[in-house]
């Protein structure tokens, strides 16, 4: 077994996968050492200070924000690559903040679980 990835030290990460807030990072909000197969990237996302609709929003303005998120962001794609900012975008500010915020798990229909 090698030295640790010097790339988890510098992110405050323990490791891979494993999405982290930065609330003193001065425009994003999320950094995560994303790992697929062999390739290993450190991707920041997420604009500070926003929040996402969550999996299910109920108002009006909600859905409005989540629709016109998605259709920025090619939202339609079924296999993103965990190696872009989209991916983790998708999964922690649009989805996760809605199993913080109401602590219901869900079935996995998500293409990004």
């Amino acid at each position: 077994m090698g030295k640790p990835d010097p790339r988890l030290k510098r992110a405050a990460v323990s490791k891979y996968n494993e999405p982290k807030r930065t609330p003193n990072h001065p425009t994003k909000s999320h950094v995560v050492v994303a790992k697929q197969g062999d390739q290993v990237k450190t991707i920041r996302f997420g604009q500070q200070g926003v929040t996402g609709a969550g999996k299910n929003p109920t108002s009006a303005k909600d859905k409005a924000r989540k629709k016109s998120y998605y259709a920025r962001h090619n939202a339609q794609d079924p296999n993103p690559s965990k190696l872009s900012a989209r991916y983790w975008s998708h999964r922690v500010k649009w989805v996760i903040c809605y199993l913080a915020i109401t602590g219901t798990m869900y079935a996995s229909s998500y293409p990004f679980t």
